[in-house]
């Protein structure tokens, strides 16, 4: 549900109240939407995936007839198969210069494919306009 244009006020009021009181604060602690990552992060950390998946494999025959000292090959393969997986399914959480600047008041919203708003809201759209007279 949308606030209205006096709730939105009274909020962009507050938050730059906020931001003149204690700006180290209210950085801290500005709510950043999860993220979804990119098809070429996802694409990084499957790639990442295999190669530990890679090292832990090889690691064992290794240890089991050239070197005992091969099994650390085995663990930091598993810990680089765990950090793809992170890496895949976390999204950046870097602050890009697309989004509005919280001191200057702008209210931007990117523009999903396809029409404006979520895929739900516009669900919700369509259903409202069925039934109006």
């Amino acid at each position: 549900m949308p606030l209205s244009d006096h709730e939105q006020r009274m909020l962009d009021e507050i938050e730059s109240a906020l931001y003149a009181e204690d700006p180290k604060f209210a950085s801290s602690v500005r709510g950043a939407a999860l993220r979804t990552p990119t098809t070429r992060r996802r694409v990084q950390g499957m790639a990442l995936f295999v190669v530990g998946l890679l090292m832990l494999v090889s690691g064992i025959p290794f240890y089991a007839t050239v070197n005992p000292g091969f099994l650390i090959l085995s663990v930091l393969g598993f810990v680089v198969m765990f950090g793809g997986v992170v890496f895949a399914i976390t999204g950046n959480q870097a602050v890009g210069a697309h989004e509005a600047d919280p001191k200057a008041g702008g209210n931007t919203q990117r523009r999903v494919k396809g029409g404006s708003g979520t895929f739900s809201s516009r669900m919700e759209d369509r259903f409202r306009r069925r039934f109006e007279p």
